[in-house]
């Protein structure tokens, strides 16, 4: 495995009160994109409180969320959950974990993520 000695940093992600995280991308959006964007937030939101409750495996919970994008209208590269600390798969849903995501809406590659 492709392994670097790297430390990763965590910063408290900014947005907007609708839920969007702040990024430049975010002028690339039209109107109604821009309105529609939240939906990648909650679908990460939702991702984290099913994997949190146990509600589903993490592949289960992986291909719901890609399929409930696309039905959405957007076209999403990954949706994952990976540990905080190394970005590594999770050994158990105790561990501090992140639900990580990119899609395109329209013309435009929109990436956020949560913790949990």
């Amino acid at each position: 495995q492709f392994a670097l000695p790297i430390e990763i940093e965590a910063g408290e992600t900014c947005r907007e009160s609708s839920g969007l995280a702040l990024s430049w991308r975010n002028g690339y959006l039209s109107e109604a994109e821009r309105a529609k964007a939240v939906e990648l937030s909650a679908t990460l939101r939702a991702m984290a409180k099913q994997y949190r409750e146990a509600l589903a495996t993490l592949a289960e919970i992986e291909v719901r969320a890609m399929d409930s994008l696309r039905a959405a209208g957007w076209q999403p590269d990954y949706l994952t959950i990976r540990r905080r600390d190394d970005l590594g798969v999770p050994s158990g849903r105790s561990d501090s974990l992140v639900a990580l995501g990119a899609a395109k809406l329209g013309n435009t590659r929109l990436i956020d993520n949560v913790e949990f």
